[in-house]
Order: structure tokens, then C-alpha cells, then sequence
């Protein structure tokens, strides 16, 4: 056979069958990878740099654009209020500077915890809280939340004198002191500043530690004294006095929406009391990221900013959309709950940055990540109102960038699929008018990334977020068997 002229059908082939993934041309969209937990200690020392600057390298080999880097609170100012002990981080943006790597940094008020690592709160306000455990958010069992403040001490002095957006603010003003090189010298691409549970601007409603399970509905967190008496105040403010308390038969953190007499179909949710409560929860949680972002605008001047927001995508076709009400965010089917986050955000001129990247599992009833993902990234990118997706917003006009990133390693979830579907939401082909998202943002970064077969399936990723083509080659050809990949 003419053995030139069945290579050349077969790459023909090979190549039709890469084309519905092809991003060659597109636009180049960086890749940030966030560095893991306990790559510095609790004494704020950079446990293995010579370690790290060889992975650094891996990546940087691969036209990685930069790295995330969370500064914790509970490192920095762990002992004491105003102490600040910034040495690790030094160590470490010295070795992404001197290896080309642009610095996306997290601002993270808030504790986290995995297998092997647990990064606590400061100690001074553990002790506070011993005290006053009111400082933290609270669900209607009296069970404390520690994994974060209550945003009802933002404007209540009883940190030490100080309140929780002072001490927030003081934290960045050090470290734009201590980093001031890297401002000077547009070092640092972006700041993400930590906003509640996780870092996210959410409430804490679903906390494993208290017994939720996906995809339970998970419970309102606003009965700590400050929270109940901003509540009571806005009941007492409209002449209902009897409003000012949190609703009851809202369920528990794993029942299902029509288990409850709150978020059932023709549940509270939809009454004057309730519309009320959700109104006033969800607003608490804006006028939070309004009274912070104004803060760190404050403080990084005209460095861009952002803010992360978790995708709340279980029960998203039910009515009532319980998980996202509980998390703070009011948003169900007759009323859009993310124009008016969007709204606050471009005040401030941040970007979103929005994590619904687990769509790989098999989803229960009424479970729809994709008409939520695209009803939060449409509402910030202007389309025109005609475009037809499931959205019931406001905010098209809002214009902010929006950046996005996984919450669970591509390897484990189908590997070049996983991929495959984070770009064709980093990129998506069929909107009316090109879009694309400002930064993507890989989460999961570990020695297992770094194997051969994970480690090429992410160059491949990181080159098609580039627009970059891929090189088909050929590995073998035996007995009419033709077998490539590309590169």
C-alpha cells in the first residue's frame, strides 16, 4: 500500500477528531497554579526552597504564567495583634521573581485544614473567642463556626479595641509595607482578597464538621448576638418587630429542599417574612464585601483586586435553590441573587474569580452546574439580553472581568475531559460575541501533577489556554496500526 498516503489519512483523521477541542488562534488566557498548604510553616519559615524551586521550574518550563500563593493570617499574625512575621513569604516571592513568575497573592482571614495540615485562626483571637464566642458565625444549635469571623463584628470593636475590618486592613497595609518593591515594580498581577468560608464570599453553611453531606441544603449561619441583633434592628426598622428573628422549619445541614417547610415549593421562602430574612441575609453579605473591598482598595492602590465565589450548584433547578440562599447567595428561580454581588464588585473594580469546576460526578435531581456557572459568568460579561441561557439577571452590562479555576485535580477527574471542559468554559466558542475569562487558576498542584502522564496532559492545557497549537506526532506504525499524540 502506499504508505505515505495512509499516514497522511490517518493525521487527517486524528486531526478531525482533536478539532471539536482545537483552541490554536484563540485567546491567551494566562494559567496561575496556586500553591498547597504547608509550604510554610507555622513559624513563618519556607520548609524545603531548594525542593521548590525545582518544581517552580517544572512549571516555569512549560510557559506557566505565575503561582498563587495564600499569606495566612493565623502565620502572620499569629501570636500576637500588630505583630507581623512575614519572613517565609520573602523567601518564597524571591524565588518566583528570580524565575520570571508573575505573583498572584491571597489575603486569608479565614483557618484551613486538609489530611496533613491545619492552619488555625491567630492564637490571640482564639483566646478572644474563649471569651466571647459570639465573634464567630453561629447556627441556630448554638454549634461556633471557628473557620472564620462573623461579619457581625465588622464594625464592632472587640478585638482588642479593634474591630474585624480594622484588623483586616492593618494586615494589608503590612503587607504592602513589607512587599513594597514588588508594588513598585508590578510584581504582583492580582490580590485576592478572602471574604468568609474558605476565602469565598460566602457564609459557612456547609461545614463537614457539623455533619453536612452533599448535597444537603445546609443551614443559615446568623445567630451569634451581633448577626440576631442586626437582625432584630432591620424587623424593628420596617414596624415588624416580629420579624427579627431567623426563620424555623429551614431544615437541617443535610435535608433536601422538600423536606422543609422553608424551601419546600410553595415553601416560606416565597412570603413577605421570607423574602424579608433572605433580603437582609444576602445584603449583610454584600455590605461585608463592600465595607473590605473599600479597605483593600485602600490599601493596594491601583493594584487589581478580586474576589472568589463558590459555585452553590446542587438543587440549582429546584425553586427555591436552598443551598445558594443558605450560602448568602438570594437566588432562585424568579429573582437573580448575583447582580447585586456583581453590582458591588465593579464598585471596586474586582474581578470574580468563580469556582464551579466539579462536573464530572453523577448529579442528583435538580442539580445544574452549567446554567449556574453561565448564569454568574453572563451576567458579568455584557451579552446581549437576547442570548438564550437560563438567566435571570440584571447585571449584563456590569463588564468586570471574570477569572476561574478547578476545585478538584484534572487527573483524577477523566484527565484530558476535565481539561476539556475547564477551557470550553475559559473560552466558550458559541456565545454571539467573543468571550473569554481574564485568568484561570489551577488548584491542586502536588507531586502527582509532576507524573509523566498527568504532567503532559497539563502542558497540553496550558498551551491550548495560551492558543498555542498542538504537534501531532507519530509514535508508531506496524501492520496497518498507526498510533500518535499530540504535543
Amino acid at each position: 500500500m502506499d504508505v505515505s498516503l495512509f499516514l497522511n489519512t490517518q493525521i487527517a483523521q486524528a486531526n478531525d477528531h482533536s478539532c471539536a477541542w482545537d483552541f490554536t488562534g484563540t485567546p491567551y488566557v494566562p494559567v496561575y497554579v496556586k500553591l498547597p498548604l504547608g509550604i510554610i510553616n507555622m513559624e513563618c519559615e519556607l520548609i524545603d526552597p531548594d525542593g521548590l524551586r525545582k518544581q517552580l521550574e517544572t512549571l516555569k518550563s512549560i510557559d506557566v504564567d505565575g503561582v498563587m500563593v495564600d499569606t495566612w493570617w493565623g502565620i502572620v499574625e499569629a501570636n500576637n495583634p500588630q505583630h507581623y512575621n512575614w519572613k517565609g513569604y520573602k523567601q518564597l516571592f524571591s524565588i518566583v521573581r528570580e524565575l520570571g513568575l508573575r505573583l498572584q497573592v491571597v489575603m486569608s482571614f479565614h483557618e484551613s485544614r486538609d489530611d496533613d495540615v491545619c492552619i488555625p485562626l491567630p492564637k490571640w483571637i482564639i483566646e478572644i473567642g474563649k471569651e466571647n464566642p459570639d465573634i464567630y458565625f453561629t447556627d441556630r444549635d448554638g454549634n461556633r463556626n471557628t473557620e472564620c469571623l462573623t461579619w457581625g463584628i465588622d464594625e464592632e470593636p472587640v478585638l482588642r479595641g479593634r474591630t474585624a475590618v480594622q484588623v483586616y486592613f492593618e494586615y494589608m497595609q503590612s503587607f504592602r509595607d513589607e512587599f513594597s518593591e514588588l508594588f513598585n515594580t508590578r510584581s504582583i498581577s492580582k490580590i485576592q482578597i478572602g471574604l468568609g468560608a474558605c476565602g469565598e464570599l460566602r457564609y459557612p453553611s456547609n461545614p463537614a464538621k457539623r455533619g453536612w453531606k452533599y448535597p444537603g441544603i445546609g443551614e443559615f449561619q446568623c445567630y451569634d448576638k451581633y448577626l440576631r441583633k442586626c437582625l432584630e434592628e432591620a424587623a424593628k426598622a420596617i414596624g415588624l418587630p416580629k420579624w427579627g428573628n431567623p426563620p424555623d422549619g429551614a431544615g437541617s445541614y443535610k435535608s433536601q429542599p422538600m423536606e422543609t417547610d422553608f424551601f419546600c415549593y410553595h415553601g416560606e421562602y416565597r412570603t413577605p417574612y421570607g423574602r424579608f430574612f433572605l433580603k437582609w441575609y444576602s445584603q449583610y453579605l454584600i455590605d461585608h464585601g463592600d465595607r473590605v473591598l473599600a479597605k483593600a482598595k485602600l490599601a493596594f492602590g491601583d493594584v487589581p483586586i478580586s474576589v472568589k465565589l463558590l459555585g452553590m450548584y446542587w438543587w440549582y433547578e429546584s425553586a427555591s435553590h436552598a443551598p445558594e440562599l443558605t450560602a448568602g447567595y438570594y437566588n432562585w428561580a424568579n429573582r437573580d441573587g448575583y447582580a447585586p454581588i456583581v453590582s458591588m464588585l465593579k464598585r471596586h473594580e474586582a474581578t470574580l474569580n468563580f469556582a464551579c469546576a466539579e462536573h464530572y460526578i453523577v448529579w442528583p435531581t435538580d442539580v445544574d452546574p452549567e446554567g449556574l456557572f453561565w448564569q454568574v459568568d453572563v451576567s458579568m460579561v455584557g451579552m446581549s439580553k437576547s442570548f438564550p441561557v437560563p438567566v435571570l439577571n440584571a447585571a449584563w452590562d456590569a463588564n468586570i472581568p471574570v477569572a476561574s479555576e478547578n476545585a478538584l485535580p484534572c487527573y483524577e477527574l477523566s484527565g484530558s475531559n476535565g481539561y476539556n471542559k475547564l477551557l470550553e468554559h475559559a473560552k466558550p466558542r458559541n456565545f454571539p460575541v467573543p468571550r473569554h475569562i481574564s485568568a484561570f487558576n489551577y488548584v491542586g498542584f502536588n507531586q502527582a501533577l509532576l507524573e509523566q502522564v498527568n504532567f503532559r496532559e497539563f502542558r497540553r492545557f496550558v498551551k491550548r489556554m495560551h492558543g498555542k497549537s498542538l504537534s501531532l506526532h507519530l509514535i508508531s506504525y506496524s501492520n496497518d496500526l498507526v498510533s500518535f499524540k499530540f504535543e
